[in-house]
């Protein structure tokens, strides 16, 4: 038996309102990188199921950039450290180099893929010049007096740099090495990007004034003014196109418009959201316009963290987004489910729940009223029903065939720690007082333990099971919620239960990491020798025989086991960046997990048989 990875299904891109997020394109137009929690994402344009992921830094990451060889990515966090590792290989680390004392907002390369500029919101100094292979400073970054928004460099010599500042300013700089030759002040509020054209004649800048300057490339004088009063909302982004005539910007009016960069004029405009209707997820806080495409091909990112695929000579109404994914976001999928057909849901700490296509890696966010906060637990329930819980004390009903919320919110006696489903349709949610039953939006019975707080729940045909703070399982009666069997304790708090789809076995992982499994018919221990996890289990999935399970936990592995030989496991260490938050079976052969880095990612098991 053995476990190897799939795909992943790499999460939305990080983002934060009122600020720009920097996207980026490989020199091919294949793949695009972007920041998301702690590590780096590179997924494919055309294929968005197709992702890697550089895992790297230790504190949230902010941006990433491809060099212009197309060999390296250099990527930076909110510690001020810049990685500079291969995007073609396995990943490696080439260099780590802590340039400031604070955030680091964005990067650029210069032409030979040899030098970095990284800047941000240091406490000494707001950027540095550094060589990509050794670290050595190649430049100084002056004549700024507030954080640095966005940096970009000429790429053909002379070299020269331009950056742009919350205090209002734009920096022009000679080199190599770097140093500053003039301050221009054309905006009357935040820079939020620069960019040089690729032929390198001319540079732009763009802000939160809503307006957008042209300079000349090798001497920094301003050229011109372009598009006074088109955008309604800051420019978060601007991107040139390959041949050097256009360019493209994202704003907070939710748009997205191409502009003719010698006649100054707007050419094209895409907007997001509903016509005449003010959305705050679809402000546009970042843009990349890929080089090596034949297509004209434009992403867009939005506040709510999706990626839109824009099309030239064509509209959002017809089709401009063929291919747009609205993937998972946010900060950690929480949990995962299978339904009886092959569909997967995962829900997040802001309360948004998605609808996975396991075919193409890309999710829906269900559509209706939702969560308002954490989602605690996803169950599957017969006829395409899916109950959620979360951390707005409230039980939530979702069609899976339609994936749309249903109903109005059930209430919860308190925060839920699990939901749980019978198999004629009964819905048990376990609180921190005791546990509530629900069928047809109705509550039905519920039951209060006076000494003890429960931790998990599970349920199967004829029972529910509840563990609970002081290490004890109690079987209840669905129907009665009466008490019928208290087990021992397993001298560690439950932290996950799950029965076997046949109901022969009870697995209950624990907060010291091990897992024991219980036949249900004596309420024995069956297995005791599951028990490779370092730290807590926080999710248990049978496959549909019920002769293996599968298991996470936050020790960021990933295990596989056997009922029939105990001894047996397979696993996958550092499977998910700050530990495993959900596991799930999602047909033969083939499990998915969730983790602290919201990335869904998907394990071939071979040799189960």
């Amino acid at each position: 038996m053995s476990i190897k990875p799939e795909s992943i299904w790499a999460p939305s891109p990080s983002t934060t309102r009122g600020q720009p997020t920097p996207i980026s394109a490989d020199p091919k137009g294949e793949r695009v990188a972007y920041a998301s929690n702690k590590s780096i994402f590179l997924r494919s344009i055309d294929n968005p199921a197709v992702s890697t992921q550089y895992a790297g830094h230790t504190t949230a990451t902010t941006v990433a950039r491809f060099s212009p060889s197309g060999y390296y990515v250099a990527s930076g966090d909110v510690s001020g450290t810049v990685r500079v590792w291969d995007c073609v290989g396995e990943g490696a680390t080439k260099g780590e180099y802590h340039i400031i004392g604070g955030k680091i907002n964005d990067l650029a390369w210069d032409g030979d893929s040899a030098r970095i500029i990284a800047v941000g919101d240091g406490k000494e100094k707001f950027g540095h010049c550094i060589t990509a292979d050794s670290g050595n400073s190649v430049g100084e970054i002056s004549g700024h007096s507030s954080q640095i928004n966005s940096v970009s460099i000429r790429q053909q010599r002379p070299l020269r740099a331009m950056t742009g500042s919350d205090d209002t300013s734009l920096v022009f700089y000679h080199g190599a090495p770097f140093k500053f030759n003039t301050s221009i002040r054309k905006h009357q509020r935040f820079v939020y990007g620069v960019a040089f054209s690729p032929d390198g004649s001319s540079v732009v800048s763009a802000g939160a004034d809503k307006q957008i300057f042209l300079y000349d490339g090798k001497t920094g004088e301003p050229k011109a003014e372009i598009g006074a009063g088109e955008h309604k909302g800051s420019i978060f982004g601007v991107s040139w196109s390959k041949d050097s005539k256009k360019f493209v910007t994202s704003s907070a009016d939710q748009t997205v418009k191409i502009w003719d960069a010698e006649a100054g004029k707007a050419i094209q405009t895409w907007r997001m959201g509903e016509e005449g209707k003010v959305s705050i997820p679809d402000h546009q806080v970042g843009v990349v316009w890929p080089h090596g495409r034949s297509d004209g091909l434009i992403l867009s990112l939005n506040l709510n963290g999706d990626l839109n695929y824009l099309l030239r000579r064509q509209s959002v109404s017809s089709q401009a987004c063929p291919r747009s994914p609205k993937e998972y976001h946010r900060n950690c999928s929480e949990r995962c489910r299978e339904t009886p057909k092959p569909t997967l849901f995962t829900g997040s700490s802001d309360g948004r729940i998605c609808n996975w296509n396991i075919s193409t890696g890309t999710a829906d966010h269900l559509d209706g009223e939702g969560h308002t906060n954490y989602v605690s637990a996803i169950a599957a329930a017969p006829r395409s029903r899916i109950y959620s819980v979360g951390w707005d004390d409230s039980l939530r009903s979702i069609d899976a065939s339609a994936t749309v919320f249903t109903g109005s919110a059930m209430s919860t006696d308190g925060q839920p720690k699990g939901v749980a489903v019978t198999f004629d349709g009964l819905t048990a949610v376990a609180t921190h007082k005791g546990v509530q039953t629900f069928r047809d939006g109705q509550k039905q019975k519920e039951v209060h333990f006076n000494n003890a707080s429960p931790t998990a729940i599970a349920a199967d045909g004829k029972l529910i099971a509840v563990a609970c703070d002081d290490g004890s399982l109690l079987i209840l009666s669905p129907t009665s919620l009466d008490t019928e069997r208290k087990v021992n304790s397993l001298g560690a708090a439950i932290s996950t239960l799950s029965f076997s789809p046949t109901g022969e076995h009870l697995a209950a992982g624990c907060s010291n990491g091990k897992i024991s499994v219980f036949n249900t018919s004596t309420w024995e221990i069956a297995i005791s020798r599951w028990s490779s996890h370092t730290a807590r289990v926080t999710s248990i999935s049978w496959n549909k025989e019920g002769t293996h399970a599968v298991s996470g936990g936050l020790d960021t592995n990933v295990f596989v086991w056997s009922v029939e030989k105990p001894g047996m496991r397979v696993g996958k260490a550092n499977a998910h960046k700050d530990g495993v938050n959900g596991v799930a079976w999602v047909g033969d052969g083939k499990v998915v997990s969730v983790g602290g880095d919201a990335a869904v990612k998907v394990w071939r098991v071979e040799g189960l048989s």
